[in-house]
């Protein structure tokens, strides 16, 4: 998998997942990315400084806080429901778009991959082993952030 930040017309920069640049350009091309804020499909690569971690045996600067333990510049509860209701209605906007294709998932995903299938957006549910192996063949997968309730669930 591979992140990048991207920015719309309007200036909103934010990130995606996709399983590779190819990936990334073809999605983009059938007009799959959108941006989460405003919906625009204008979207194109944003500058971003590139996430190299330093080996394992170098990092003596880490320092881990006590379980528990809520950092000094930790948000309020109240900042925190502000954040995850943001969050929710931009994971739902995006929903909007996408067909629910519940167990199916994997299935429609590698068929879509493929070229068995058209390719549309669509989310449903995968076991970790369904999606490590969509990952492992290259089938662009994201976890959502949220969890989300199946439509056949709701009132």
């Amino acid at each position: 998998m591979i992140v990048f930040d991207l920015r719309c017309s309007a200036a909103h920069v934010f990130e995606a997942w996709f399983g590779s640049s190819a990936a990334y350009e073809e999605q983009r091309a059938a007009g799959l990315v959108e941006c989460p804020l405003c919906g625009d499909r204008e979207v194109a690569k944003a500058v971003m400084a590139p996430n190299v971690g330093a080996k394992g045996n170098r990092r003596a600067d880490v320092v881990h806080a006590p379980a528990g333990a809520v950092p000094a510049h930790a948000p309020s509860p109240e900042a925190m429901k502000v954040m995850i209701g943001a969050l929710a209605a931009a994971q739902a906007k995006l929903l909007e778009k996408s067909q629910w294709v519940g167990t199916g998932f994997a299935d429609a995903a590698r068929a879509m991959h493929l070229g068995e299938m058209p390719v549309a957006p669509i989310h449903g549910q995968a076991t970790v082993a369904e999606a490590k192996e969509l990952i492992e063949e290259g089938v662009p997968v994201a976890a959502l952030p949220l969890p989300v309730i199946p439509p056949e669930a709701c009132n």
